[in-house]
């Protein structure tokens, strides 16, 4: 019997068998068609609608009080050119950096997909391996969340995209539809929004930069949060063309070099710095599609009344410090019980970008904080259990470094101070208790502490710092130390910001929302109450900083009990005063965003102190004073008032006394020991001889404190001399 008679017998005459088989087969097959069909072509958008396209709607970003503060994408600049009008170097600028094997391979990429996949995996790099046609597809016709359905629709589009259009078609597609930043759809809106000309006349290094842009439209935009990323990401570009022949060596380094002059950015923008911070994020979470033309209504923290006053502050204090070479100043203000971000000047003017980078967003860079810093160091000195009180000889004196020459600190008045306690040592700034302080602490700890209190900008490791650290040895970001001097505020709460307060989706529906905690015991517990009470007092204790900053400085608030902190780098590159009161903190900086010198600042009273002042009235005006309730484990006892000792100490009947606050059971700590003994004494000084000298010396009976780094100083000796080479006031 021939097969095809077989054949015949086998569709004619099925038996049980064969029906037992064809249901076998055909119920599944039919299954997988119905959830295919069910999951992935029904409702697929037509890739026709690339053609027609479709109007997206504005995301709208308001202040706490619904003031616009601007609107993304309320108009969609979308300018349709032909692909015979676009510049060579933009198409291959686009294919190099998105899809470098766009004409020879189909819909989808499989080797871009396992190259991506690898990197990913095995280099923890995110790598995309989608192709121009799938960014095209997901783009315009699909939603954006990362899902495997989505994946897969987005796949079949690809394929019947390519079915029904040629690669230049699609090319042509992408070129004019993807999104470029801003309200600007395409490439000839892109051209004209940030180079002021048509497409046709771009050049190869503004072909790049703009390529550069669709794969994070604000993170490379250089009117966004970091605009030296734009320059970086044009140089990506401009080398994945060299490195595939669309451009020589010559040609790439004639691109790199040569200066992009940009369009001005309409002022029709209320606190830009925040806005562009608040677009980041809201990327960063729902995609830039989303962002772009999702119709969200975003209510945000910042109060416009507030940030316009800090604004005007911030650029006319700055103005008045042209003879110390300042041309730039930053301001930050939370409430810090509810983390709420209530106005950022990232700079002095967002819209001056010839000469200080305005647009640049120095909340975010990373800066040293100078002394600002020393308030940690001493928590952690409170926790280990030395106390307001603890006795330091602030003297001569090197620490040892294995890698290097000692490291001898001095202070920023070119003076030392004899025996003096913590709180003067923090209430003065003066370095070398600080420094002491970090020794006896351990860097690794006080780190530690600092990233528990928010501060994620330093490293965790420890070997990147010395005792340094201490003086601002380490780059911080102004939202971190504002996060930190919360903490204290918040009386050891650690309540991080939140710059968002609810976002609508284009239905109205609410996508999330933040109820701002009734209390700050809500946060997280990272430091004691009772050592962020007593860290609070020295800061606010205007006689504790007495000697150095005088009577009425600017971090003196008679009216009001304010905590505060001032720092300078030892370079005068940087300069800060952080203050606050449990209901708002304010974080001030000055300097130069080229990171050059400033010259002649004396001190942290100089730059940054008269605006933290000047905001800071502005907030308190007309409230009423609040001081912060001690903990019921701070108890007070009576110590020597200028240094710190227990006035039974040797030396210390006769000694003026204050109350000093102290933990519960480390009131009767002094973390010193005074002691009778002999020492041989410099005739002509009086004082401890130089180390080696022996001659005009003689042994005599003196009165020595022991401090907590084991050095030793004579209490009844005259004060030393003044240090040799002064240093930055903090």
């Amino acid at each position: 019997m021939t097969i095809t008679k077989k054949l015949r017998r086998f569709f004619k005459k099925p038996n049980k068998k064969t029906l037992i088989l064809y249901a076998r087969i055909g119920i599944p097959l039919v299954l997988l068609f119905g959830i295919f069909y069910y999951f992935i072509l029904r409702d697929l958008p037509s890739p026709t609608k690339l053609v027609s396209g479709s109007l997206p709607q504005s995301t709208q970003i308001y202040d706490r009080n619904g003031n616009l503060l601007y609107s993304i994408f309320e108009k969609k600049n979308q300018i349709f050119i032909p692909l015979t009008s676009i510049p060579k170097t933009v198409q291959q600028a686009t294919i190099a950096i998105e899809d470098k094997d766009f004409y020879r391979h189909g819909p989808i990429d499989l080797r871009g997909i396992a190259r991506a996949f690898y990197v990913t995996v095995f280099h923890k790099q995110v790598q995309g391996g989608s192709t121009i046609t799938q960014q095209l597809v997901k783009n315009s016709l699909l939603s954006p969340e990362q899902t495997i359905l989505r994946k897969i629709r987005e796949i079949v589009l690809s394929f019947a995209t390519e079915v029904l259009y040629p690669k230049n078609r699609i090319l042509e597609l992408y070129l004019n539809q993807i999104p470029y930043g801003g309200t600007a759809y395409g490439i000839e809106a892109a051209s004209l929004s940030y180079f002021g000309k048509h497409a046709k006349d771009l050049d190869i290094a503004q072909s790049a930069l703009l390529a550069g842009l669709p794969e994070a439209p604000t993170t490379y935009s250089p009117f966004g949060p970091h605009p030296e990323l734009a320059k970086q990401r044009q140089k990506d570009v401009l080398f994945a063309m060299k490195d595939q022949g669309y451009i020589t060596s010559s040609q790439y380094q004639k691109a790199v070099e040569e200066p992009l002059t940009y369009n001005n950015v309409s002022d029709n923008i209320k606190a830009p710095h925040f806005v562009l911070y608040i677009k980041d994020l809201l990327e960063k979470k729902y995609g830039q599609a989303v962002v772009a033309a999702g119709g969200l209504k975003v209510k945000t923290s910042l109060d416009l009344s507030i940030q316009n006053f800090a604004q005007d502050t911030v650029a006319s204090e700055v103005a008045k410090l042209d003879g110390y070479h300042v041309t730039n100043g930053a301001a930050v203000i939370t409430n810090p019980g509810s983390g709420e971000i209530l106005a950022m000047v990232g700079s002095r003017d967002y819209f001056d970008t010839t000469d200080t980078d305005g647009n640049v967003n120095i909340t975010l860079q990373h800066r040293q904080p100078g002394s600002s810093i020393k308030p940690i160091n001493y928590a952690e000195g409170l926790i280990k259990g030395y106390t307001a009180a603890t006795p330091f000889a602030d003297q001569p004196i090197c620490f040892p470094n294995p890698s290097g020459p000692a490291y001898c600190p001095v202070n920023y008045d070119g003076k030392f101070h004899g025996v003096v306690d913590m709180r003067q040592s923090l209430g003065n700034s003066f370095n070398i208790p600080a420094v002491k302080m970090l020794k006896a602490n351990g860097v690794e700890n006080m780190l530690t502490l600092a990233r528990q209190m928010g501060i994620s900008s330093l490293s965790s490791n420890a070997d990147q710092y010395g005792l340094s650290l201490t003086l601002g040895g380490g780059e911080v970001t102004m939202l971190d130390m504002t996060t930190a001097f919360g903490v204290f505020a918040n009386g050891g709460y650690r309540i991080d910001l939140h710059p968002i307060l609810e976002i609508k989706n284009s239905k109205g529906e609410v996508l999330e929302s933040y109820t701002p905690p009734q209390s700050p015991i809500f946060g997280k517990k990272v430091l004691p109450d009772g050592v962020a009470f007593i860290i609070s007092d020295i800061l606010a204790d205007n006689g504790a900083r007495l000697q150095e900053f005088g009577g009425s400085s600017e971090l003196y608030f008679p009216k009001n009990y304010v905590s505060a902190k001032t720092g300078t780098t030892n370079d005068f590159r940087d300069n800060w005063t952080i203050g606050y009161t449990p209901n708002y903190v304010v974080t001030v900086w000055v300097g130069n965003n080229d990171n050059s010198r400033m010259n002649g600042l004396a001190s942290g009273i100089t730059g940054a102190a008269p605006i933290f002042h000047k905001i800071m009235l502005q907030l308190l005006d007309d409230k009423p004073a609040q001081q912060p309730q001690r903990p019921a484990n701070v108890v007070q006892a009576a110590v020597c008032s200028t240094t710190g000792l227990f006035p039974n100490s040797p030396g210390q009947n006769s000694c003026p006394v204050r109350n000093e606050y102290f933990l519960a059971g480390t009131q009767n700590k002094t973390s010193a020991s005074v002691t009778q003994e002999k020492m041989w004494i410099d005739k002509t000084t009086n004082r401890p001889p130089a180390p080696g000298q022996t001659d005009n010396i003689e042994l005599r009976d003196e009165t020595t404190l022991t401090d907590l780094t084991g050095d030793k100083y004579c209490l009844t000796c005259p004060p030393p001399a003044e240090s040799p080479t002064p240093t930055p006031k903090p």
